[in-house]
This record gives structure tokens, sequence and C-alpha cells, in this order.
């Protein structure tokens, strides 16, 4: 394709993305079925493109103020996500020199907000978390995440797919934390390979692996991952089941429930038991009371610590929204607990980086049931094979942050019921 019906294309999407009615994901995959002659490099310089808009929209929107021509073209130049050469093909004199003159600028210079590209209403309760450290986060959020994947020890071993993807051409290296993982170099397609038709993979980041971990699910045990979503923690959970016992996947989407049977028919796992419910407080959740020897709460949240995967969700939250799941939370949390059985583990995480859905969720969790006894993050970890488990915890939770760990922004609480 010529570059400027390329770059024509790139200011397209971002038009659409820009809405921020929709997530991104979903933008950019419409769109590409639209442009069904698009090849892999230039699906992949647009996507990127709009990507690097969202991670930088306040800094760019900033910097396209002193172009000419649409704002959509002029973001476009300046988060341009492929060859460098090939963008010049496609500007105007003016333009390039518009372009160089803008990338001269000493960002370092640049008011906080042009730093660090988070709304207000995020970056100061981060700030107070975290202090000075708050401005590594703020860079990682601004990075692509790498690709993770967790290997089915149902089925193989990760020395086993280590060897595969090597003869493959890809190159992969352990996690530094989760005994089932692989981080690739790269962004390579692994979707056709054979170690993932056959189930030997799943694409899974570090930080979700380790959340199943902390279950600590046994053979022939009765679990229950309470909001399984996309189910990439129920394969897990299975496969440390080792495809015995009963293993309950609740979720309030049918069509997610659905989408899951093909994974677990290729993961080789057969003791699920999908289960639409209406609500947490659903006939079919209370059946179970008192029964459950580990339940897995990966609660309803603000995604907050997927930016580097999904950089439209700091756009697209608010305030509001984050104060309505904090009740959702709650309840959720209230009503999976009384599925543990006395004896049984309760296990309470978000993908967000906010105290507010975390240790404030948990630490009113614990005051309001004493039975339930909270458990050290790092004993839970160390007894489950983690390696480094010191450099994960935060008191007794788990707290694992992009900048620190190169996972998602994970938090997890354990308790144990008298």
């Amino acid at each position: 394709m010529h570059p400027k019906a390329l770059l024509d294309l790139a200011a397209t999407l971002l038009r659409e993305v820009l809405k921020l009615d929709t997530p991104a994901d979903m933008v950019v995959s419409s769109f590409f079925r639209k442009n069904k002659a698009l090849g892999p490099r230039e699906r992949a310089t647009l996507a990127e493109t709009a990507y690097a808009v969202l991670r930088e929209r306040t800094l760019l929107q900033n910097l396209a103020q002193s172009g000419s021509g649409p704002l959509e073209r002029r973001l476009a130049i300046l988060a341009w996500g492929g060859n460098a050469g090939f963008l010049r093909g496609a500007l105007s004199e003016a333009e390039q020199a518009w372009l160089d003159s803008t990338q001269a600028i000493d960002r370092h210079s640049l008011p906080e907000a042009q730093r660090h590209n988070l709304p207000e209403w995020l970056a100061q309760p981060l700030q107070a978390t975290l202090g000075d450290e708050f401005w590594a986060l703020a860079g990682s959020l601004n990075q692509s995440a790498p690709l993770d994947l967790r290997v089915n020890t149902l089925k193989t071993n990760r020395e086993a797919v280590q060897a595969a993807l090597q003869a493959a051409g890809i190159e992969s290296a352990p996690t530094p934390y989760s005994p089932w993982g692989l981080r690739l170099v790269g962004k390579p397609a692994v979707n056709k390979l054979d170690v993932f038709t056959r189930g030997d993979v799943e694409v899974q980041d570090e930080g979700s692996q380790l959340l199943a971990l902390l279950t600590e699910a046994k053979r022939g045990e009765m679990v229950v991952d309470f909001c399984a979503g996309a189910g990439g923690k129920t394969l897990a959970l299975g496969a440390m089941m080792r495809n015995t016992g009963r293993l309950y996947a609740f979720d309030v989407s049918g069509h997610r429930l659905d989408a899951l049977k093909p994974r677990m028919a290729r993961s080789g796992l057969s003791n699920y038991y999908p289960t639409q419910i209406a609500h947490e407080r659903d006939d079919r959740v209370k059946r179970l009371t008192g029964k459950i020897d580990r339940v897995l709460v990966d609660a309803p949240c603000s995604g907050l610590g997927t930016l580097r995967r999904n950089p439209d969700l700091k756009w697209r939250q608010t305030p509001k929204a984050v104060a309505e799941l904090q009740d959702k939370q709650t309840a959720i949390l209230n009503s999976a607990a009384r599925l543990v059985k006395s004896g049984g583990r309760l296990v309470y995480a978000t993908c967000s980086l906010l105290r507010d859905e975390n240790e404030a969720i948990a630490d009113a969790f614990s005051a309001s049931h004493p039975d339930f006894v909270p458990l050290p993050a790092l004993d839970v970890l160390q007894h489950a094979g983690v390696a480094r488990a010191d450099d994960l915890v935060q008191g007794n939770t788990l707290r694992l942050w992009p900048h620190r760990h190169a996972t998602d922004g994970f938090f997890a609480a354990v308790w144990t019921r008298k």
C-alpha cells in the first residue's frame, strides 16, 4: 500500500478509536474486518499507531496543536507505529519539518499531565500510594505488555514447550515468578503453532498465573472460579486439580462460558462445570453453600492494571464507575464466601491498581467476617513453588505492579475459613 493511503487509513481508524464509546480492541478488529485487503505489517502499523495515541493522548494532543490539517492525521504522524522511512513517503516537506521539531522537544520539561498521560483522578491516588516511584509506573503503563504463555502441565512441561518454540524459531524464557510461564521475545503469532492447537499452552499474563497458584487447588477437590470470564484461570485451576474433582466456572455471561468450551476441549480438561448465573445470589450459588474447598473471586473491576494492553480504559473509566464497582465487589465477595467450607480457602483478586478496589475491599471483608482468617500471601506463594515470592507481597497480600514485576497490575488477598 502507498504510504499516503496507509496514513489516511490510520487517521480514519483514530477517528473511530478516539470516540471512546467502544473498547479499542473491538474498534480495531472491526476496522480490519472492513479492510480485509490489509497485510500483516499494515495491520500492525495501524494498531500500534492507534494504541500509541491512546497511551500518550494528553501529550500528543498538546503537540498536535502546533500542526495543521485534520487532528487525526497529525496524531497519526506523531504516534506512527511503523517504519519511519515509510512515513516520510507520506509527508509533505512542511509536515516532515513539523514532525522533526516536535521530536526535538525535551519531554522532561513538559507539565506533569503530559508526562504521565493519566487522568488526574487516577494519577492522584497512584502518586499518593507510590511517591516518587509513580513515575516509573507511569512510564511502564505507556509501554506494550510482553506476551506470556502458561504451560498446560496436564499435558507437558515448560522445558518441552520451550524446545518446541525454539524449533519454530520463537525465542522464550521462563517467567521469573510463575513455575508455569514462558515469556516470548516479541509478539509472534502463536495460535497456529502445534503447541497451541494441541493445548500445550495458553496465552496468559504471568500475574494471572500467580492468582491461580494462590488457591493451591488439589486433586479431587471442589473448586469454584466465581467470575470465570474468558476462563484463563479456570483452565489453570483444572490443570492444578489434574482433571479430577469438580471445577465450577460461574459467570453472568453465557456467551463467555460458551467461548470457554473449545479452550477446555483443547486443554484436555473434563472436570469443569460451566454455570451461567443471573447474579451473585443466584440459587445455583446457594446450593453449594459450605461445600467448596477453594473459591477464586477474580472480581469485576476497573481493569486499570491492564493499561499496557488496554490504554483506552484510562480515558473510558470514571470515578463514579469505580465507586459503583466497589459495591459490586463487596457483594460478590460476600456471596462467594458462603460457598467456602470449614478449612477451605477464599481468594479475592482484581486487576486494578487502586486501593479502593483492593485493600479497602479486603480489609472491610476481614472486619465483617471474623470466621475468615487472613493467610500471609508470602507463605502461600512459597508453598505453591513461586520463585522470589518475597518480591511480590505487600503486607499479607499479593501486589503486582507493571514497573516492578513486568506483569499486569494485580492484587489478591487470601483467607481460610475457621
